[in-house]
């Protein structure tokens, strides 16, 4: 299966705060953004499935981008809890000490871990692929990336998670039936 992975555009948001589940408004208009992505992808028709994170960073580029976008909750990026909208240099040293120490495990408080952003990723990827397409484009966040590539590629955790990925960035990953078992069975 032909996965194509857009990571929305630049989001309202001061430079070096944390933001996950946070709805934030784009900060330029989303039709030059549709109009630099479209050529990097297959032709969009309505039959082909275009799934979306339902944050508006997320939704309004893919109904830009397809007549009828799937709205998936699973595609949301990461959840940083209490340490949503706070800038990475207020949050105490010791909790991104936790983090940097277990990066699957640990949540910040009030949200996921990355070993639970994997998990919900993973079972998007798994009903996705029982529906039998051949190829499909998801509108989502880096750290959904992240996940889909590094689980794409066979990387450990460590290195998934230190993949980067510029805003309207596409990528193109090929699962196989084998990526399929494995996600199954992985965390």
């Amino acid at each position: 299966m032909q996965l194509y992975l857009i990571r929305h555009p630049a989001p309202q948001v001061a430079t070096g705060v944390c933001y996950g589940r946070t709805d934030l408004a784009l900060a330029k208009n989303v039709a030059a953004a549709a109009a630099r992505i479209l050529p990097q992808l297959p032709q969009l028709r309505p039959q082909l499935s275009l799934y979306t994170s339902p944050l508006q960073r997320c939704a309004l580029l893919a109904q830009a981008l397809h007549p009828a976008p799937q709205s998936d909750a699973r595609l949301q990026e990461m959840h940083f809890g209490a340490w949503e909208m706070s800038p990475w240099d207020r949050i105490q040293r010791e909790a991104l000490d936790g983090w940097a120490a277990d990066p699957l495990g640990y949540a910040p408080p009030q949200g996921e871990s990355a070993g639970e952003l994997q998990r919900r990723v993973h079972g998007f990827l798994a009903d996705v692929r029982r529906q039998g397409l051949e190829s499909a484009v998801l509108v989502t966040h880096a750290g959904v990336m992240k996940v889909i590539v590094g689980h794409a590629q066979g990387l450990p955790a460590r290195r998934w998670m230190a993949l980067s990925f510029d805003y309207e960035s596409v990528v193109r990953v090929t699962l196989t039936d084998q990526d399929a078992a494995a996600a199954s069975g992985r965390a």
